[in-house]
């Protein structure tokens, strides 16, 4: 229960909830006790009076009798159909206060536990998969919700049941109650280990059905390359072979699920036998009558699921700790990107690296190496080099995704650690190498920067990064639907619309990385054009392995393996005939041959 005590607040906070619940519980239970009795006068009734109404026979007052015993059976009959109504009418607000309860908690741990993964940092989510963190935020939390009402539904049912019931069990007789009672504990155990089984199985055919779904989408979202290959007939046989383990897998579960009813009802006959056999014996003796005997075969009965239940809360508040200590495990992961001073300003745009060194803290490796550069509020820098030189790192430290591990960043002559986070990053326009577009409507995607943005921006955006045409000759125009992850826009179109969304919240500093590597040159000449107008009066980074996106930068450095080797203009860049001009060459020779 230990990993359970952080839901102790969410219970404080529904504390009316719970404890209406506990009190329509104790009502319910009382109009479910009751019945038993009136059972149990009606046929002491009946049998007391079958005697005296026989006495008669023959004489017009055994139709007095008669009739008077019909009435007043009729009466108990209605006195247990009103306690019965009365008993659903508690049922039903049992579930409005306590199942409620679970569903307010359930939305309460799900904000919670998203708005705390929107607070921790990007290394966080270079460590867990997208996977994982959905399987967080569903299935653990649906399982934690089944603790939190069914569980403490059942589990207080069972308490208070068993509080009431109990005492007044033995009130009315201590041997046939201990009769009554001693196959109840063999139920439960029972119970217990035959729904651990049954989880246990039903968690394996969850990972086998998750595994087919997987193999299943691969195999259509690569029917190309199966196709272009001939391998049809070996995906059929793979799956052929998932689909069998599913199947055997779920035959199993269905042999432990067949032994549950038969188990469940042996063992309450069992009590029924024992019952009947200890109230026979004590009804011959006349210590009992044989109202007695039905009144606590009744009461077997009651007890009979609060005691089944018992084993399935047991098994429940397992899964539930299981998945809490999940979810608290990424709950308990705190944000190392803080503010010291939580200054809040509008930036001018001056920004400088002064010896910065960074390493990875997920994988270990030495991204940049004492890094040194200053770009004036205004100018804009590129910087060129090669996959895994450290290019795109320079961006993450820039809108402080990371921390340095050493040397430090300032931005308008302060470190970059004493502005407040969220002031920092929305006056940074970041344009990512890899390109996510939302499932939304391309206005929505490129207004995404903002609250609120006037339409004429948008437009002009788009008319900058080159794409507003593109999108005019769409039916829906601003308005189509992108699919998942933008797939309806070809790789252009996508890194341009993210270039529109960069560029539409009016950024001070404007970051752009490698994001002109899906546009052919025609295009890329053409956007960088656009470009120059933007980047006037602000801070540009403009990051790539393509030595045409520096021609529009004031100031160039060269990246290899983390380390600067060579910066300037590209006329001085040119003119040394260093790695720059060798790049230049190399990929203007390669840019000719393509043409």
């Amino acid at each position: 229960m230990k990993e359970l005590r952080h839901l102790n607040k969410y219970l404080f906070k529904y504390k009316f909830h719970l404890g209406l619940g506990i009190l329509f519980i104790i009502i319910s239970n009382a109009f479910q006790i009751i019945p038993a009795s009136l059972v149990r006068l009606a046929i002491d009734y009946v049998t007391e009076n079958i005697p005296y109404y026989q006495s008669f026979n023959g004489l017009e007052t055994q139709q007095v009798i008669y009739d008077d015993i019909v009435l007043n059976i009729l009466l108990f009959a209605g006195l247990i159909l009103l306690m019965a109504l009365l008993r659903g009418v508690f049922l039903f607000m049992v579930r409005q206060t306590i199942i409620v309860m679970s569903r307010l908690i359930e939305y309460d741990l799900k904000n919670e536990i998203y708005a705390h993964y929107q607070s921790l940092p990007l290394s966080f989510y270079r460590r867990n998969n997208t996977g994982d963190l959905m399987n967080r935020i569903s299935e653990d939390v649906s399982k934690v919700r089944m603790y939190l009402g069914p569980s403490i539904m059942y589990g207080l049912n069972l308490l208070i049941l068993f509080t009431i019931l109990i005492p007044y069990m033995l009130s009315i007789n201590v041997e046939l109650t201990l009769y009554a009672l001693i196959p109840l504990p063999l139920l439960s155990i029972s119970i217990y280990y035959v729904n651990n089984i049954i989880n246990k199985r039903s968690e394996e055919i969850q990972i086998s059905q998750s595994g087919l779904s997987t193999f299943a989408q691969e195999a259509f979202s690569g029917v190309r390359v199966l196709k272009a290959f001939v391998r049809e007939d070996d995906t059929v046989h793979k799956f052929d072979e998932a689909s069998n383990t599913y199947k055997e897998k779920s035959l199993r579960l269905t042999v432990v699920q067949a032994l549950f009813f038969p188990l469940i009802m042996s063992l309450i006959g069992l009590s029924t036998v024992l019952t009947v056999y200890a109230g026979g014996s004590q009804v011959i003796g006349g210590t009992l009558t044989y109202g007695n005997i039905a009144e606590f075969i009744i009461y077997v009965n009651y007890l009979t699921w609060p005691v089944t239940s018992l084993g399935w809360i047991s098994s429940i508040i397992q899964r539930a700790a299981a998945s809490q200590k999940r979810i608290n495990e990424f709950l308990n992961v705190k944000n190392d990107i803080v503010s010291e001073e939580n200054i809040e300003a509008e930036l001018y745009g001056k920004v400088s690296f002064e010896n910065v060194s960074f390493t990875y803290p997920d994988s270990g490796i030495e991204a940049l190496k004492n890094v040194s550069f200053e770009i004036d509020a205004g100018e804009s820098l590129a910087i060129i080099g090669t996959t895994g030189s450290g290019k795109s790192t320079i961006a993450s430290l820039i809108s402080r995704m990371y921390d340095v591990t050493a040397g430090k960043i300032m931005v308008d002559d302060r470190q970059i650690e004493s502005y407040k986070v969220s002031n920092l990053r929305s006056q940074i326009g970041y344009v990512p190498q890899d390109v996510f577009l939302f499932s939304d409507t391309i206005i929505n995607n490129i207004s995404f920067g903002a609250d609120q943005m006037d339409e004429a921006k948008v437009m002009q955006a788009a008319k900058d990064a080159d794409l507003y045409t593109n999108i005019t000759e769409f039916p829906d125009g601003f308005n189509t639907r992108l699919g998942e992850r933008g797939i309806t826009l070809s790789g252009g179109q996508k890194q341009r619309t993210s270039i529109a969304r960069a560029i539409a919240r009016d950024p001070k500093i404007l970051m752009l990385d490698d994001s002109l590597s899906a546009v052919d040159t025609k295009t890329e000449n053409t956007i960088l054009n656009s470009l120059k107008k933007i980047m006037e009066g602000r801070t540009s980074v403009i990051i790539s392995h393509r030595v045409s996106s520096a021609k529009l930068a004031d100031k160039i450095i060269v990246l290899d393996d983390g380390e600067i080797i060579e910066e300037g203009s590209i006329e001085s860049l040119m003119a040394k005939k260093g790695t720059f001009k060798a790049l230049y060459d190399k990929q203007l020779s390669a840019e000719e041959v393509s043409v």
